[in-house]
This record gives C-alpha cells, sequence and structure tokens, in this order.
C-alpha cells in the first residue's frame, strides 16, 4: 500500500509517520510537509521505503496531482477549520482513503456531506480519529450501546492535558493553540432539545457523572457534537465539554472577552496560551475530586426507566503522555486497523460509527500509550 502523510513533521503527524513506517504492509510512505529538509530528514529515520516530499496545501492543484500516486492519505495538518474540507475533497477525487485528526466542528459538518460521494467511490473517510475527537467518541459509542436509547451525550476532557509538543516543523504558532482560541470565541454549534444551535463557548454546564458526583464543565466547540448526531438519529442533545482548575478557566473567559471585544487578535491570544503553556507544564495540578481527565456520560432509558452511563479509562502510566502521542497513536491505530481489513465500512464517518469495534481499538489505544493495567471503567446509574 501507498501512503502519504500530510503534515508529517508536525507534533502530531511525526508520531504516526514513526509509527506507520514500522508496518510492513506499506511499500511506499510519502513523508509530506510544507518544510522539505524537515521531511527529508524525517524520511532518512524511517527506512528506504520512506521518501520526504514536499506538500503545500494550500495549492489544490497540485496537491490532486500528488495524491493520485496514493491508495490513502493521513492527514494532520492543522488549524482544520483552514484546511480539513478542502484536502479530503481533494482526496476523494485523487481516489484516496482518507484519514484525520480534525478536531473542528465547522469543517467536519461540510465534510460528511461528502459521503455520498466517497460511498459511491468505494472511499472510506474517517474523521478525528485523535485524542479528543477520537478517544472520546469511543467512549462516547460504548456509553450509549449501554442503554436501550440514549438522548443525550457529553463528551469532555481535562484541560490541564492539553499541553503543545516541543519538537515540530512548524515555524509560527502552534496549530493546536490556534484551535483551541478558535473554539473559544464567537459561537460554536451544539445540539440542544433536538436542534442544532449556536451558543456561546466556555458556558457553564453541571454533569451529573454517575457514581462519581455532579461537577462544573464547560461548552467547548468540537466535531463530537456534530458527528453523534450524524450516527444517532434519536439524540436530542450532544455537547462537547472540557474542564479545568478555576485559574484556567478565568484566563480563557478573559481572552475570550478581549477577542471578542477586538481589543487583541486571535493571533495574539494564541500565542499568549503558548507562552502560558510553556511556563505552567510543570505547575499545573488539577483538582482529585473531579471529572476523569477524558470521559463520555450518555443519559436516556434502559429497561423504561431515565438512566445514565460514565465511561472512562484507568490505568498506570509507565510514563509522561505527550500531545503528540495521544492524539497521533489513535490516528496510527485506526489505520492499521484499516490495514487488516478490521475497518470495511466506506463512506465519511467518525470514531463512534458501529463499523469499528470500539473497545478493541481503545484497549490498543492505551497499550500504545505504555498504560499498566489498562481498562475501560463503566459506571452506571442502576
Amino acid at each position: 500500500m501507498k501512503v502519504i502523510i500530510l503534515g508529517a513533521c508536525g507534533g502530531m503527524g511525526r508520531y504516526v509517520a514513526k509509527s506507520v513506517s514500522s508496518l510492513g504492509q506499506i511499500d511506499h510512505l510519502a513523508i509530506a510537509d510544507l518544510n522539505f529538509k524537515d521531511a527529508e530528514l524525517l524520511a532518512s529515520q524511517l527506512g528506504s521505503h520512506a521518501k520526504g516530499i514536499e506538500v503545500d496545501i494550500n495549492n489544490t492543484k497540485n496537491l490532486l496531482s500528488i495524491l493520485f500516486d496514493y491508495d490513502i492519505v493521513l492527514n494532520t495538518v492543522g488549524p482544520f477549520f483552514k484546511f480539513g474540507y478542502q484536502v479530503l475533497k481533494t482526496s476523494l477525487e485523487a481516489n484516496c482513503h482518507y484519514m484525520d485528526i480534525c478536531d473542528d466542528w465547522e469543517p467536519t459538518e461540510k465534510m460528511l456531506e461528502l459521503n455520498d460521494i466517497a460511498k459511491e467511490k468505494n472511499l472510506l473517510a474517517l474523521l478525528g480519529l485523535g485524542a479528543s475527537p477520537g478517544i472520546t467518541n469511543l467512549l462516547g459509542r460504548i456509553a450509549i450501546d449501554h442503554l436501550d436509547i440514549a438522548h443525550t451525550i457529553y463528551t469532555g476532557w481535562n484541560l490541564e492535558e492539553a499541553k503543545p509538543e516541543p519538537i515540530s516543523s512548524q515555524k509560527e504558532i502552534n496549530a493546536a493553540m490556534i484551535h483551541g482560541i478558535e473554539q473559544i470565541t464567537g459561537k460554536v454549534k451544539v445540539l440542544k432539545d433536538g436542534k442544532f444551535e449556536m451558543v456561546n463557548p466556555l458556558e457553564e454546564l453541571k454533569v451529573s457523572y454517575p457514581n462519581i458526583g455532579t461537577y462544573s464543565a464547560f461548552i467547548f466547540g468540537h466535531p463530537e457534537a456534530i458527528t453523534f448526531p450524524y450516527h444517532f438519529k434519536d439524540l436530542l442533545n450532544s455537547i462537547n465539554l472540557a474542564h479545568g482548575n478555576k485559574s484556567t478557566i478565568f484566563v480563557l473567559k478573559i481572552m475570550r472577552k478581549l477577542i471578542n471585544l477586538k481589543i487583541i487578535t486571535k493571533k495574539t491570544a494564541a500565542r499568549f496560551l503558548e507562552w502560558l503553556e510553556k511556563k505552567e507544564t510543570s505547575k499545573k495540578y488539577t483538582e482529585a475530586t473531579s471529572l476523569p481527565e477524558i470521559y463520555a456520560v450518555a443519559i436516556g432509558f434502559k429497561n423504561g426507566k431515565e438512566e445514565s452511563v460514565g465511561v472512562s479509562l484507568d490505568g498506570e502510566p509507565s510514563r509522561e503522555l505527550s500531545m503528540g502521542e495521544a492524539t497521533g497513536y489513535p490516528l496510527f491505530l485506526g489505520f492499521k486497523m484499516f490495514l487488516n481489513n478490521e475497518i470495511t465500512e466506506r463512506g465519511v464517518i467518525a470514531p463512534e460509527s458501529k463499523c469499528i469495534d470500539h473497545k478493541k481499538l481503545l484497549m490498543e489505544i492505551y497499550k500504545s500509550f505504555g498504560m499498566k493495567d489498562a481498562k475501560i471503567i463503566i459506571n452506571k446509574s442502576w
């Protein structure tokens, strides 16, 4: 199989590249990046089947001509609200399967609309297979499957765990920081009472996690809010949430206000956020009593009664996990399942699709993180 990884030298992409290069089924691996020298250097470390190439995804015509030589595109180029839709569209035009780590809701909506085209071409496009989205979707699917019917899904994660990668080919502001600022400003789309609504990000919401307690979380624009209703038509509420220390939430709310008042730009805010993350990496902590670091809660009916299910992961870490690992390894392992014919669905789908063995993929992801005694924790209200 011929594989091209877009943004392969970035903070997320390099973990995908190193993992994919170890698979015996890969005949040719293109390490594609805007920075050609970095692409060549990384490819030289991965074996004779890897080749570094320069790719500017803004040049759609050139990108199309390159992709015609490959079977599948693994896209790690962010921010996805700028690049996601066009790269998927071009990949399908080139008759390539496609997988990514898209973490923006805006392009996700448009990308899902390409489902018929992907099906007609007998191609798979799997969106948002990272940490969040990705792991959160898998957790959410497991939670929903424990109910007879679900009407609400919350996915969430701890802001304190989101740390930028120190090594990347990016010379400008970190794309993850740009993404974060984009999704806490303006309005974001969620499913509320059976209708999609544009709401203020960082709006507080109380989450009742079965057998743990009720805690504050804050709306954060993300694809999960869009993809769950796409796969589960009976849902009435679908919202992605973030939680963290009071100081973190306070800083984000101040930044949101300053941007909305046009006192500072999004770029300035992203640059400040990146600086702050690097300064405070070693100082952060999370209150002991809080929501799990990454989780999903489904609410619905079981045996005629309204019930809820919380699903999270547990295990003993053997090392500190980077954002690149947490995001890149799920994409690699999803690709590996596709390569082994364990994902045979065609069309545009998200990780909660019924065609994926969610528990198996989750456990494979957790093993790749070096977690000891890894297990899926299921808390039920009944």
